[in-house]
C-alpha cells in the first residue's frame, strides 16, 4: 500500500488510524457502495463534499455517505444566504484532490469545516485516504480536532 499525503499528515501528528483499501469501480463510485466494499455501516463512513457560499466562499462538509447535505441548513450554519456545491472541474485545483477521492486532512487550505454531528455516535469513522481506493477509520474526536471541524445537524 501507498502512503498518501494524508496518512503521512496523521502520522506527524501521532493520530492512530487503519487503512482500508478497496477495488475501485470506475462505474460506481458511490459511497454505499464504498462502505459495502470495506464492511463498514454506511452512516460511519463520511464523504467529503465542498460547497461555495455566496459570502462565505469555500466550505467543507463531512456526511455519512447514506445521507444528503442539506444546503439550506447548511447555507444557515455558516452565516450565508446560499451555498451550491463546488463544480467537479473546479474540485482538484481547489482542493488538491479528485471527486471519490476528496479527504478533509491536508487540503491545499485549510478551509471552514463542518461535521455532521451524527460522527459523535461512533468512537471511529472513516473518510477518505485522499485518494480514490483506500479509507482511512480514524477516532472521531481526534479527527474533529486535527480538522478543526464544527459538530453540527446538516443532513436532510
Amino acid at each position: 500500500m501507498i502512503k498518501t499525503n494524508v496518512m503521512r499528515l496523521l502520522d506527524q501528528e501521532g493520530i492512530p488510524y487503519k487503512a482500508m483499501e478497496y477495488e475501485v469501480d470506475e462505474n460506481n463510485l458511490g459511497g454505499e457502495h464504498v462502505a459495502s466494499l470495506i464492511h463498514m455501516p454506511s452512516d460511519q463512513v463520511f464523504k467529503t463534499l465542498v460547497a461555495k457560499g455566496e459570502k462565505k466562499g469555500i466550505t467543507v462538509f463531512c456526511i455519512p455517505v447514506n445521507a444528503e447535505l442539506n444546503l439550506k441548513k447548511a447555507a444557515t450554519i455558516i452565516g450565508d444566504k446560499k451555498i451550491e456545491m463546488l463544480p467537479v472541474k473546479d474540485l482538484l485545483g481547489t482542493t488538491g484532490y479528485i471527486r471519490g477521492g476528496c479527504s478533509p486532512i491536508g487540503m491545499k487550505k485549510k478551509f471552514p469545516t463542518y461535521m455532521d454531528e451524527t460522527a459523535e455516535l461512533f468512537e471511529e469513522i472513516t473518510v477518505s485516504a485522499g485518494v480514490r481506493g483506500c479509507q482511512l477509520c480514524i477516532p472521531t474526536n481526534q479527527l474533529v480536532n486535527y480538522i478543526d471541524a464544527t459538530l453540527c445537524d446538516i443532513t436532510e
